[in-house]
């Protein structure tokens, strides 16, 4: 069986050997890459071959005009979609995809508030001069240290996730004669079309509180929070509700069933204390290509879809129509980067009589795109600094690491002259894969190097050395 043959027994049923050996699939590839006159991938025009002389391999490489982009188009398409059913809408860049100070500031100059996770993303988005009014904090189990921090600094919102969340955060308010703004996390019993680890709105997970009443009668976790708040309405203002059913999602019907079950609480809510909630978040989660088999729909499309499905959400409601948010970080970050690796190793091995796979082994791993392991996550990849005219054979791009699993790209046809010192590109790593990244094996993670929108490349995160690697360790106690 020929190696291009489309029905290889190793390959997967959608994927398909390139006919075109410089083409770049525009599914996965954006308008960000394209090749030169000698072959060579671009990033904004300029060569991979650069970027990895100059800041080394791998290399993450974002493109601040993409990235941008992105998110000035979801920002446009909620607001158009939403503003005839009289909406504000209000944008939050989850920032747990990717962030240091650069790229929470681009999120901010194209009109995006920050979504933190953690005490130390909160520090990051203020180091980077974001307004505290401009900032979220998520997490299900935050520290006193983490709430401290967001009171002091003036958050917009605490999402609360527990009971015992929010008997803390109102003792440490009450305690500095401060009142936080809180917004209720509540888990719709959605179900997300994703990978289980990254679906996040059904019952049993660790994430919100859950609108089923208690099997003894009494109230569900989610109307016993909101009972909480405003028995500490000296300390606690509660601003609304939130909910996020996943991550790589494609379609709107999830959202809309999401959205219908938060409002349903709500109305619950005004009845029951009077109170009619102004705000409604709906969460992230928006997929994106990572290759061929994904179909992602353009974001305005989804935007256009969801809104009558909001539109009779609230036509159902006899309640003021609330102020929504959203949380893109996917969407955003993930097809605005890319990451550069070196290719050493190259071998095959004889997998059956007759059927064969080539390993081609490239200079990072699992340290820096933990994905593949954790979620089973799919890319694809290119041959960057050159063009060949060999025929292409079903290759497995692995690490270098010290596990069998240590899988960059499952499945992908590369030309067959693959070698040592070639370099690949694997597009859209700029969601997680930096977030995620270790030492493992005591490999020192690669920076972070931009391309901002006059074709100049700089690091805004800077490549890690054996040095940085040494620095905690303090050494064994001297006698």
């Amino acid at each position: 069986m020929s190696e291009t043959s489309t029905e290889h027994p190793l390959a997967p049923a959608w994927l398909r050997a390139p006919e075109d050996p410089a083409a770049l699939d525009p599914a996965v590839f954006t308008s960000q890459y394209a090749r030169d006159a000698a072959g060579c991938v671009t990033v904004d025009s300029v060569p991979v071959t650069e970027l990895a002389e100059r800041f080394g391999s791998p290399s993450y490489v974002v493109s601040e005009a993409t990235f941008r982009a992105r998110a000035r188009s979801f920002r446009e398409a909620f607001e158009v979609a939403l503003r005839p059913l009289g909406v504000d809408v209000a944008v939050y860049y989850a920032s747990k995809a990717l962030l240091n100070t650069a790229v929470a500031g681009w999120a901010v100059a194209e009109g995006l508030n920050v979504d933190t996770a953690s005490g130390g993303e909160l520090a990051v988005a203020l180091a980077a001069g974001v307004p505290g009014e401009r900032i979220a904090l998520h997490g299900n189990n935050k520290s006193a240290e983490e709430l401290f921090l967001a009171l002091r600094s003036g958050v917009g919102r605490i999402v609360v996730d527990s009971l015992a969340e929010i008997e803390l955060l109102a003792g440490l308010a009450r305690e500095h004669g401060l009142r936080a703004p809180v917004m209720i996390r509540v888990t719709p019993g959605v179900h997300a079309s994703t990978h289980e680890f990254i679906a996040t709105a059904h019952e049993d997970q660790k994430f919100g509180l859950s609108l089923t009443p208690a099997a003894d009668g009494e109230d569900s976790p989610a109307l016993q929070a909101v009972a909480a708040c405003l028995d500490a309405a000296n300390a606690l203002e509660l601003r609304g509700l939130h909910c996020h059913i996943g991550s790589q999602i494609f379609a709107a019907e999830g959202f809309g069933q999401a959205a219908q079950r938060v409002l349903e609480l709500r109305e619950t809510v005004a009845r029951r204390w009077e109170l009619v909630l102004p705000e409604i978040d709906l969460g992230g989660g928006h997929g994106v290509a990572y290759t061929a088999a994904d179909s992602p729909r353009d974001v305005a499309a989804i935007a256009a879809d969801l809104a009558p499905l909001l539109a009779a959400a609230f036509e159902a409601s006899e309640l003021p129509v609330p102020h929504l948010s959203f949380e893109p970080g996917r969407f955003i970050a993930g097809p605005s980067g890319c990451t550069v690796y070196t290719v050493g190793t190259v071998k095959t091995v004889t997998v059956s009589p007759g059927v064969q796979r080539r390993y081609v082994s490239v200079d990072g791993g699992m340290s820096d795109n933990a994905r593949p392991v954790l979620y089973d996550a799919d890319y694809t990849a290119v041959l960057a600094n050159r063009v060949s005219e060999v025929a292409p054979v079903l290759s497995r791009v692995v690490g270098k690491h010290c596990e069998s699993g240590d899988v960059v790209v499952k499945d992908v046809y590369l030309p067959g002259d693959v070698r040592a010192g070639d370099l690949l590109v694997v597009p859209v790593t700029g969601a997680y894969c930096w977030s995620l990244a270790s030492n493992y094996n005591w490999l020192p993670r690669p920076g972070i190097v931009a391309v901002d929108p006059s074709g100049r490349a700089h690091e805004i995160v800077r490549r890690e050395s054996v040095t940085d690697l040494l620095a905690r360790d303090t050494g064994a106690p001297r006698p």
